[in-house]
């Protein structure tokens, strides 16, 4: 009798690689796009329609007018605390940011405990302005135990528009 030797069935190997090239390149795009794709919101109010009905509460809000020739901070509303005039050019923020911090400061001596702060802005403000503002008006950088966090200046923001100048500076708005 003649044996037949038959070749035993090899396994496929199974080839990855291109799978794998794939997954070289897809995973770093992938993490890469989360970072651009991050959306932040920041909660702002509004001005009522009907507009001129103020209360004491109301009065002792911290105002910041933008214009184009600079800022001003007000205290009480409609008070001038402090003019911001333009650096080279641009807003100062980082004045503003000082100015802010002390009127925060002055408050707390007080006991009062204020968080709101009212942005008016002129027609003509750009948008990168505004943003600017409201990002120098919610917090503040500070050292605390070697580490630099986010302190809170005025995270409530509510908007409104910057009282027209008149020519008689003895005019009230």
């Amino acid at each position: 009798m003649l044996r037949i030797k038959r070749k035993k069935p090899q396994e496929a190997e199974l080839d990855i690689t291109a799978f794998l090239n794939l997954m070289i390149v897809l995973v770093p795009v992938l993490l890469l796009g989360l970072v651009f794709s991050r959306i932040t919101v920041v909660d702002i109010t509004l001005p009522d329609a009907g507009g001129s009905s103020s209360t004491d509460k109301d009065l002792q809000k911290v105002e910041l007018v933008i214009r184009q020739g600079g800022m001003a901070v007000n205290y009480p509303r409609g008070t001038k605390l402090k003019d911001i005039p333009l650096k080279e050019e641009a807003q100062d923020f980082a004045y503003l940011s000082l100015v802010l911090q002390e009127v925060k400061r002055q408050l707390r001596e007080k006991q009062i405990e204020q968080r709101s702060i009212t942005i008016l802005s002129a027609a003509d403000t750009d948008y990168q302005t505004i943003v600017s503002a409201i990002d120098t008006v919610r917090s503040f950088k500070a050292l605390v135990a070697a580490d630099v966090v986010d302190a809170e200046l005025f995270p409530e923001i509510s908007f409104g528009d910057a009282p027209v100048l008149t020519a008689n500076p003895l005019a009230v708005r």
